[in-house]
């Protein structure tokens, strides 16, 4: 047996950690909280001295060819969001391209030319708007420039439609591909004019279609586990089965003896193989023996950890509470009157995409080479610079689509990155392609943390809440500063509106099971939190839902949410009788800029939610894409009713049960409701539509079950035992302690 070689703790503070935390998370790396704050100069620092890898006199987003094509250049990643098709459809708008004419391409990491690349937090569009529609309406004004020039007529009076520039005063037409050279050679304005809302002749149209369905549909799109380079090495690791475990010892004598297997040897994070083959090195993995020190692994398994949780939340171990929110209340004053009591818990959640985790490197000397479906390239660059003892700067990396990612691949470690890294470092000059099998994806983390929330509202007179206090208990997503994200939607909650005190801590335990940020991040579960109480509380003050939250809505000045819940409000019939067994339940939610309202039709089949309609209306600003919207509250709504249904990884002694669909189910073609999606017209800039679709559909359909059984909702899933007896939920004359 060979022994693990000496290393670092796994979950100690480490240089890496430090970079990363001090330098990157306080600035637009966090995911989606950051999105304007200008990076440009640490981007360039982190970048070197690179260039444009293939210049163009209109800017590094814009690439107009003889032939007449004009090729946008994206920034962010595509994981099958369409996000592509809506950057280039906001530089066609302003630059009044032939939409036809336009494809898009996918950059390659340059920090300097693009400036910091990551797609994250639902933000691509709102954090690209003004940028792409600066680009757009320069290259348009070069081209105007360039006609007025060699006409002799005012730049005014020119007219550009789908690549043609017009001069309709003396009938002269000339398409983009005849002014090119004169364009090129125009400086763009600083400032350049842009269209009006009212003027858009593609924004907002259902014209804004996805430009790589062929592909995708043929098979012929290219995916990391597709790409083939010669001496092209593959990599499988043997991890251990625990958070926390570590290498004691291996014998790799028996993965030797498999054919195609190269070479067998310790990482820091396991014993990777190496082979010819993805089957050779899973067979190589298989063969060997290996000996886990288990002294600091999670050993506990999931009925401990919520038990764990619940003794948190009640003070009762030594986890100290951190504050969210402090709003005229001493954290030690005890409630009195009319006060209702509710507590839910959540599981951990695997992203489970498609496409397992995979990365191409190749180590040269100083020089990394990475194909990847990156989601934070910047990080990812830097991590592999770290990883390899390089600089940022000389480390390229060929970002490709993904099979999907839901957050997956965008973790601050750039964990599967790395350790892809590590391996090509061992083998230098030759590519290693690294395989994460289903299993890997699914045992591995980093999950959407599981939590518990104990909430306590005192009601007044008037049947509104009086006072709030939370304690809600999360592991934090990131390495250093507040936990933030596990209470994203319940600080700036219209429900609070009536209430006078607010008292909200936020507890967060430290253990080794590895978390990260998953579609929708806290408001994965504070939405479920909210919107389920607040039906609860109007059942018990014997009021509609709709009309209780608008009170709360009105009270709170939100306009927006008023104007969704009037719409969802006539668009779900919510007045209009359903046939006997069926119910409508209600959420209204807001996740990264974008308001989300739900209603969903639902029976109870032996205790079972059938859901057959869900009707969804959102506020996301000006709807650059109308099809991909409601492609995205389609996709958001299935996601998250799949969770909401059966979605749970459950731990045994510490290890994962559920790794593959047999035990992870998720939602089947024939569950998937109806989704009708209607769009609220604005003037403001576009907010997200990645996630938002995802969080209010829990809440919406255990609201249904509400109104169907009377019994609330406690924990998800609702499938597999989710609603067993647990606190009592409403419990009058409580006076919950500060402790």
């Amino acid at each position: 047996m060979t022994d693990a070689p000496d290393r670092k703790p796994r979950f100690r503070l480490t240089r890496r950690r430090l970079i990363l935390g001090g330098s990157l998370i306080g600035g637009a790396l966090v995911v989606g909280y950051a999105a304007t704050h200008p990076m440009q100069a640490v981007g360039a620092i982190l970048q070197g001295g690179g260039d444009d890898p293939e210049p163009s006199a209109f800017g590094p987003f814009i690439r107009i060819s003889d032939d007449g094509w004009v090729t946008i250049v994206n920034k962010q990643q595509e994981l099958g969001q369409g996000i592509h098709a809506g950057l280039a459809a906001i530089v066609a708008e302003e630059l009044d391209a032939d939409w036809d004419k336009v494809r898009v391409i996918d950059a390659r990491s340059n920090v300097r030319a693009y400036g910091v690349q990551m797609t994250a937090g639902s933000n691509s569009i709102a954090s690209n708007w003004d940028l792409m529609r600066n680009a757009g309406a320069g290259a348009r004004a070069m081209f105007v420039e360039a006609a007025a020039a060699r006409w002799g007529v005012q730049a005014s009076d020119i007219v550009v439609r789908d690549s043609v520039v017009s001069h309709p005063g003396s009938d002269r037409t000339a398409t983009f591909v005849e002014f090119l050279a004169d364009a090129a050679r125009q400086t763009p304005p600083e400032t350049p004019l842009l269209k009006r809302r009212q003027d858009y002749r593609l924004i907002g149209t259902e014209r804004v279609r996805r430009k790589d369905s062929l592909p995708k549909s043929t098979g012929a799109q290219v995916y990391t586990q597709d790409i083939q380079r010669p001496d092209l090495l593959v990599a499988m690791v043997a991890h251990s089965p625990r958070f926390g475990g570590k290498l004691l010892r291996f014998d790799a004598s028996d993965a030797l003896e498999v054919k195609g297997v190269r070479q067998v040897f310790a990482i820091e994070t396991g014993v990777a193989v190496l082979a010819e083959t993805t089957f050779a090195a899973k067979r190589g993995r298989d063969a060997l023996r290996i000996e886990w020190d288990d002294s600091e692994a999670e050993m506990r398994s999931s009925p401990d950890l919520v038990a764990y949780f619940r003794d948190i939340a009640a003070g009762r171990t030594d986890v100290e509470p951190g504050s969210f929110q402090s709003t005229g209340l001493s954290p030690e004053a005890p409630f009195d009157g009319d006060v209702v009591e509710f507590a839910f818990d959540f599981p951990y959640l695997a992203h489970a995409p498609m496409e397992t985790l995979d990365c191409v490197a190749r180590v040269d000397g100083w020089d990394v080479a990475i194909t990847s479906g990156a989601h934070l390239v910047t990080v990812d660059q830097v991590q592999a610079a770290l990883t390899a003892r390089t600089v940022p700067g000389r480390v390229d990396i060929e970002v490709i689509p993904a099979g999907g990612s839901f957050g997956r691949r965008g973790g601050m470690s750039s964990d599967y990155v790395v350790e892809c890294v590590r391996i090509a470092k061992r083998v230098e000059g030759r590519p290693v392609k690294l395989i994460w099998s289903r299993e890997d994806d699914m045992r591995l983390g980093y999950f959407r943390p599981m939590s518990h929330h104990r909430v306590w509202v005192q009601v007044g007179s008037d049947g509104f809440p009086e006072r709030w206090r939370f304690h809600s208990v999360c592991q934090n997503l990131l390495p250093l500063g507040p936990n933030f994200t596990a209470t994203e939607g319940i600080a700036d909650s219209p429900n609070l509106s009536t209430a006078t005190t607010v008292d909200g801590r936020i507890f967060t335990p430290s253990f080794p099971v590895t978390v990260g940020f998953w579609r929708s991040v806290g408001n994965s579960h504070t939405a479920m939190v909210m919107e389920h109480i607040v039906d609860q509380l109007a059942r018990k003050a014997d009021r509609d839902p709709v009309s209780y939250r608008r009170f709360l809505y009105q009270k709170a000045g939100d306009t927006r949410r008023l104007a969704v819940l009037d719409e969802l409000y006539a668009r779900a019939g919510w007045d209009t009788p359903l046939e006997a067994g069926w119910a409508r339940g209600m959420a209204v939610h807001q996740a990264f800029g974008t308001i989300v309202g739900q209603v969903a039709e639902v029976r109870l089949l032996d205790g079972r939610p059938i859901v057959r309609r869900v009707v969804a209306v959102v506020d996301c600003g000006i709807a650059v894409a109308p099809d991909q919207i409601a492609a995205q509250m389609e996709g958001g709504i299935g996601f998250g009713l799949s969770a909401a249904l059966y979605g749970k990884i459950t731990l045994k002694e510490g290890i994962v049960q559920e790794t593959n669909f047999d035990r992870y189910q998720i939602l089947r073609m024939n569950e998937m409701p109806a989704v009708e999606t209607y769009i609220i017209a604005s003037d403001n800039k576009p907010t997200g539509m990645g996630e938002p679709g995802v969080a209010p559909i829990a809440p919406a359909v255990a609201n249904a079950m509400l109104a169907l059984s009377g019994t609330p909702t406690q924990r998800l899933p609702f499938v597999n035992g989710a609603r067993n007896a647990g606190f009592s939920i409403f419990r009058s004359g409580t006076k919950p302690s500060g402790d």
